[in-house]
């Protein structure tokens, strides 16, 4: 007897499962919350003991901060207000989605919506959202606040659920933070940790800021791939049946554009590429103040960089607002000032999450834990004493684990670089093969991690469309990601190294003691 009801596939069965454990965990700030004085009970046992491992940052040995001392919870009162206020994701997802909202709100981004979804080809709208979330890496984090919620937007309304928009985009955004054939300032930054390391043996040494420039590149396109692949051949058919419940009314739909929309949409269009022409004409000499002390724009010290978010908000909000008085959804300046405070409205709960997220990470860094896990699993990799290519991927693995507590890039190869770069060049593996290997480590568990900082924001994206989503459900949809890239970009590594393909700009494989 043949039965109509198919059954869950193995890997839906296994996802299913890591969402409903998820998901019955407590809400994510209640996490954050618990978290926080978890570490504060870890950072008073372990500071009864002593470690040898050393701090490369210091040169002095790791020590464990007791958080529960009486000055400890004193500075914590004191502290608390600076701590949310000075939590780097929130003025950027703040002030980002004020620009965004008037541009939202006004109309312009669901025309422009409208207009771009009429000429891409849905066979393709999967591949072309990854590869524009791996390029918004140039602009520092303005992904998280633009390309992931407009891959849901246009998801929807291309018909395709937008869960899978919002993953797709997430996963080149996070988890293919690494991938990327645009230079950005990550590179120059990277690049000074993995020198410093590197000089600990070879004080002549200079590593190039683009040594890794080719493998990214070329892992760009690799991440596109197996990003669409498992986009629409796992997480999709996976989402088939989750209802859309959440309130989709002001999202864009297939109606006809009017005259008056298309006259506003190309006016506004203009201002903004007007002001972009002009930050280009402000930004070109050598002697521009928007460089860098280096003269670089690129450079994480250019103010430039330092003002992605602030220029994100004026390239939407000006356009927003001349396509809103043109088109008549803003009649009044109190409109467009509505449309940015019903903005702020629909980040109420990141905002909640966002103090408790703070104080946690916080916490996290003075403990030193963070620091002690970096260096003694480093120190344990070390002590194994594997072949060249098993340390390689040693040091995937490790990094990724890693990521998974301590979120900032820099920071993790700040610590584990001093380990890691030295003992490969020992040997004979070049500071360019560890530090590509670091970046596939680092990118691969973004995605899954609830600690990291832009985490709960994509929860609020999806219970946009979907109202029970939680942290369970979003680890599900990613974890097909982080596996797929963990592993497959680890052979891309391996596969690209016996090929001898240059990593990067005066890159090589090979250290000679």
């Amino acid at each position: 007897m043949s039965s109509t009801t198919q059954k869950p596939r193995a890997v839906d069965r296994f996802l299913n499962s890591i969402e409903r454990v998820g998901n019955a965990l407590p809400d994510p700030a209640i996490i954050f919350l618990s978290a926080m004085l978890i570490i504060w009970g870890l950072s008073a046992l372990l500071s009864q003991y002593t470690f040898g491992a050393i701090d490369p940052r210091t040169g002095e040995a790791i020590i464990v901060h007791n958080l529960l001392t009486g000055d400890s919870l004193a500075g914590f009162l004191a502290g608390m207000v600076k701590t949310f206020t000075a939590f780097a994701p929130l003025g950027v997802v703040l002030v980002a989605m004020l620009g965004v909202g008037v541009a939202e709100h006004s109309g312009f981004i669901n025309t422009g919506l409208k207009l771009m979804l009429k000429r891409t080809p849905k066979a393709l709208l999967t591949p072309s959202i990854i590869l524009i979330a791996i390029v918004s890496h140039t602009a520092t984090d303005a992904g998280y606040v633009l390309v992931i919620p407009l891959a849901g937007v246009i998801f929807f309304a291309m018909g395709r659920h937008p869960l899978v928009g919002i993953a797709a985009a997430f996963a080149g955004v996070s988890g293919g933070f690494s991938a990327n054939f645009i230079p950005s300032g990550i590179d120059p930054l990277l690049q000074s940790f993995t020198q410093s390391a590197a000089q600990i043996i070879d004080p002549e040494i200079a590593v190039n800021p683009l040594n890794n420039w080719f493998f990214t590149s070329a892992s760009s396109i690799f991440i596109v791939l197996l990003g669409w692949y498992i986009t629409d051949k796992i997480i999709e058919p996976r989402l088939a049946k989750t209802p859309i419940d959440g309130d989709t009314s002001d999202l864009p739909t297939f109606d006809e554009i009017t005259s008056k929309e298309r006259k506003g949409f190309y006016l506004a269009s203009f201002v903004m590429v007007a002001g972009l022409a002009l930050l280009a004409w402000a930004s070109w000499s050598a002697d521009s103040p928007l460089r860098g002390p280096t003269g670089s724009l690129a450079d994480f010290k250019a103010p430039l960089m330092q003002s992605i978010v602030p220029l994100i908000f004026l390239l939407f909000w000006i356009p927003g607002a001349v396509y809103g008085f043109t088109v008549g959804t803003f009649k009044t300046s109190k409109d467009m000032i509505d449309a940015m405070s019903k903005s702020m409205g629909s980040m109420a709960y990141y905002i909640v999450m966002a103090f408790f997220c703070s104080l946690f990470i916080a916490a996290f860094s003075q403990s030193n834990l963070g620091a002690l896990l970096a260096i003694e699993g480093a120190e344990v990799l070390k002590a194994m004493a594997l072949p060249s290519a098993v340390t390689v991927v040693g040091i995937i693995f490790l990094t990724g684990f890693v990521n998974l507590f301590v979120g900032s890039s820099s920071a993790k190869w700040a610590l584990l670089g001093p380990v890691f770069v030295p003992m490969l060049m020992q040997l004979g593996i070049s500071p360019d093969l560890t530090q590509a290997a670091y970046r596939i480590g680092d990118s691969s568990s973004n995605i899954i991690t609830p600690l990291m900082p832009y985490f709960p924001l994509v929860v609020v994206y999806c219970q946009k469309y979907v109202k029970d989503t939680g942290i369970g459900t979003l680890i599900a949809l990613m974890l097909p990601f982080s596996i797929a890239f963990m592993i497959g970009w680890t052979i891309f590594l391996l596969a690209y190294w016996a090929l001898g393909i240059p990593l990067g700009l005066q890159s090589s494989y090979t250290y000679g003691l």
